[in-house]
C-alpha cells in the first residue's frame, strides 16, 4: 500500500482539516459556518496548506487555525 503523500492525493486531508478550523473560527468570530469555511479557504494559510511541498499539511487543525489568526 503507497503511504506517500503527493500533490495528487493531498486533497483527501484537507476537507476535515478545514471542517475543525471552520468550527473554531466561527465561534471564535461569532459567524455562520459557511461564512467561516469561505475565510479559510480564501486565506494565505489555505494557499499554502493546499501545496503539498510547504508540509503544512503535517501540522493539527489547531496549528493550522493559529496561522489563520496570526
Amino acid at each position: 500500500m503507497n503511504l506517500t503523500v503527493t500533490q495528487d492525493n493531498l486533497y483527501l486531508f484537507l476537507p476535515s482539516k478545514v471542517s475543525w478550523m471552520a468550527e473554531m473560527l466561527a465561534e471564535d468570530e461569532n459567524i455562520d459556518i459557511v461564512e467561516a469555511v469561505s475565510k479559510i479557504y480564501n486565506s494565505d494559510v489555505y494557499k499554502r496548506l493546499e501545496n503539498e511541498e510547504t508540509k503544512l499539511w503535517h501540522l493539527g487543525p489547531i496549528d493550522l487555525y493559529r496561522e489563520c489568526k496570526a
